[in-house]
Order: structure tokens, then sequence, then C-alpha cells
């Protein structure tokens, strides 16, 4: 049956079954992804994914059931699967089925070609970005590949209070990942560019800023053991703040697992420092009007100035709080807290101003083992890296086999400048280069 129909029809079923508020979350996904290797398409996949849950209250307790069938029969099996969850759910505190808004936001929908890029377009794009990426240098005989990517899919989320709810998502990506070999020295570079307008893509471009990337990276040292002044590059620093952005769930700070709980109104960064949660920025990657729950989200300020405004919440960290909800329900395995785009706002000055008022240092643009190396609770990492040094206030040789160890917490504290080359580099987590001031490194 119609995927509407389908819904009307479980909403009722629901109600006849004896579910007293019910909410149907359903989502789908078209991808498409094609990789170039060596001047021919090396893989090739095109897929379709499409799943419908059910959360309903049964004696004041929330039960929980999926389907990826729609016909009569998942019907039937859904209102029984929330029924057997309710009654197994012995939490203390329940969520709840929320009515919904009285307005949403507006999202101004963004232009968008990738209804119209054709299959063999996609494949062109991917041969070509290859190919530049392979001979723009002679010291990159081969390359990882490059792979273009499509996805388009659909939030549709209703309920039993009449609400319905609905938006889309259309994005592509590209990248190349070529190895340069230059004597005994070996690097890998990486570049990436993602939007929903294909067409404007430059491969060649594309390919080649890869390459450049990694022949940047040959003949990389570590450097002597000690304390330096650190810059993260916008992607290194992005990585860290994905890697903690947890502490400011309050979800997390309700299990004792963020030390930032009950700290709001309280100084916890440079006042360099503001972080924004914005669910409503123009081609964000987490851009929604409603959150898993259907609450409506908005913008607001995590971090002011370096002081902590608010924790992330859904609807039941909020009334555990006595706060209002600030629109990051997610829907990862349960209801949890999510941020939607989440950033530190940049500053004024570019990455060749914070390298030459740094003076001398190192500029940190690869970190790795952000699992293993780095404790979300505590805030500790020890992290190997990857980067340049920093001599007389510019970018010079590569460095490669060091550790940079610190502290989240302490680093926020500790920032002297923020760049302005903010960036989101295929995630709704974003920054702008960084100043962290001094800290130790492990090398030679």
């Amino acid at each position: 049956m119609e995927m509407k129909e389908f819904m009307d029809t479980l909403l009722d079923a629901a109600k006849n079954g004896g579910i007293e508020t019910a909410e149907i979350y359903y989502s789908d996904e078209d991808s498409f992804s094609a990789k170039a290797h060596n001047g021919v398409i090396d893989s090739y996949e095109v897929s379709a994914t499409c799943s419908l849950s059910l959360r309903g209250s049964v004696n004041g307790r929330m039960g929980y059931a999926s389907t990826e069938a729609f016909d009569t029969e998942a019907i039937a099996y859904l209102v029984e699967a929330v029924k057997e969850s309710a009654a197994l759910n012995e939490a203390e505190e329940q969520d709840e089925i929320y009515a919904g808004d009285e307005n949403y936001p507006e999202i101004e929908e963004e232009n968008d070609d990738l209804d119209e890029v054709t299959a063999a377009e996609k494949l062109a794009i991917a041969l070509r970005a290859e190919e530049a990426a392979r001979t723009a240098d002679q010291r990159i005989p081969q390359t990882e590949g490059a792979t273009v990517s499509t996805q388009k899919g659909q939030v549709i989320l209703r309920n039993s209070y009449g609400l319905n709810l609905h938006r889309t998502r259309k994005l592509y990506a590209a990248y190349v990942i070529p190895i340069a070999r230059d004597g005994d020295s070996t690097a890998t570079g990486f570049k990436l560019e993602y939007g929903r307008k294909l067409r404007g893509l430059d491969p060649v471009k594309l390919g080649k800023d890869a390459a450049a990337d990694a022949v940047s990276k040959l003949h990389a040292e570590p450097v002597a053991s000690g304390e330096y002044r650190i810059i993260f590059r916008h992607d290194a620093m992005q990585s860290l703040l994905q890697t903690f952005c947890g502490i400011f769930s309050a979800e997390n700070a309700q299990q004792k697992m963020s030390l930032l709980a009950g700290r709001e109104g309280e100084e916890i960064a440079s006042p360099l420092i503001t972080i924004t949660d914005d669910p409503l920025r123009k081609g964000g990657l987490a851009t929604a009007a409603f959150d898993g729950e259907g609450s409506a989200t908005r913008t607001k300020a995590v971090v002011e100035k370096g002081v902590l405004k608010t924790l992330l919440h859904n609807r039941r960290t909020a009334k555990k709080q006595g706060v209002r909800t600030t629109g990051n329900a997610s829907r990862a395995g349960g209801m949890h807290v999510s941020p939607s785009n989440f950033y530190i706002e940049p500053g004024e000055q570019s990455l060749e101003e914070l390298l030459k008022n740094a003076g001398s240092g190192l500029l940190i643009t690869d970190l790795s083992g952000l699992h293993a190396g780095a404790n979300p609770i505590s805030g500790d990492f020890s992290l190997l890296s990857k980067g340049f040094v920093i001599r007389d206030g510019a970018q010079a040789e590569p460095v490669e086999r060091i550790t940079v160890a610190g502290n989240i917490y302490q680093l926020l504290k500790s920032v002297r400048a923020v760049g302005s080359d903010l960036e989101f580099p295929g995630s709704p987590i974003g920054s702008p280069s960084v100043d962290a001031g001094m800290m130790p490194v492990s090398g030679k």
C-alpha cells in the first residue's frame, strides 16, 4: 500500500489496539557511489533503504518497534511489538509522545541538481578527478581512487495528536586520495568537496588539490620532544571538537559523563571561544526545522565568549533539569541527545595571520587514534599527529610521528586566537583554525 495509507492505517490500529498515544518516524534514502581507480571505474553501487518505527505509550510506559516491510502483517506486528516492549520498560523516567509546537521555523530550500545529473556524468567526474590527481605531479604514481557519491532522502514524523512533519535531504560528496612517493618517502593526500550542485564541482581542481596535499607531506620527520606553540588547522580542530562534543550533552552530564554538569553560567573557555548549535544554518548537513521528537529547532549559543550558556537537551533531559528543550533529540538506537550544525564561531585572522603571530611552533593538520587516545569524560587526549613546522611565522617542512597531549577543557581555556577559516569537512561539526598556545609534544 502507499506510505500515507500505511501510516493512516497504522495510527488507527495503534489506537484501536490499546496504545494511548503513538508516533511514526519514517526515513528513506536512495544512494549512489562510484569509485575510479587507475583510469577505470573500480566499483559502482546503487542502493535504496527505508525504515519505519512506531513508538507508543501503554499504561504510561513507552514501547518501541520498527520495520522495513509495509503491509498488513507489518501493521499488526508493530502494534503488538510496541505493547510488548512497553510492558518490559521499567525505566523510572519515561519518554513521552510530543503533541508538537505551534510554529516551526521555515527552512530555505536550497537549489540542487542531483535529480538531473545522470549516472554517466557522475562516473565521468570520478574518472576526471582521479586522472587529474594521478597526472598532477611525477611524484604521484598512483591513487587509492576518486569517489563520487550522492544521497537523497526524506524523514516523516507523524503522531496520534495530528502532528505531521516532513523534511528532505540531498547531498553529493566527492573525494580523491592520491599517493605520493619520492625516494623512500611516501605520503597520502586527501581532498573532499560536498554540496548540492554536483555540476558546479570542478573535478580537475579537486584532483590537483588532493595531489598538492599529498606532495606537501613528503619527507616528513618527527621533531624533538618538548613544549611547542600549537595551532590546530581547521580540520584537526574539527576532529577534536567532534570527538569531545558529547561533553555539551545534558544526557551525558546527567549520567555523570561530562564535567560540565551544573556549570551553566560559568566561564569554561577563553573569551575568544563562542560555540554555536545552529539547526537552521543554510546548507548545513544537519539543518532541520524539527528534531527527533518533533520539537521545533532553534539556533543557540552553547558557549558565548567563554561562558557556558546551555547544554544540549531533548525533552526528557530538559524536564529533569527544569528547562526548555533545545531541540536536539536524536534517534540513534533510541531517543538521545545530539548536536546539529555545531561549530566554533570564526574569528578575524586568516590561517596565515595565525602562523605569523605565532612565529614558531607546530601547525597540526591530522590527528589519529581519536577513539583510543581520547577520554570523552575526563577530556584528556594523547594523539598521533601530523602537520608542519612553523618557522619565521610561516608554514615550513612537514612533520609526522609525533604525539600531541592535552585536555579539551584546558585547551578551550588556553586559546590565544581563533581563525576566520571555518570549515565543515563533510560533517555537521565545524571549526576554524585555533591557536591553542603551548602544549607538550612527544617526538624523537
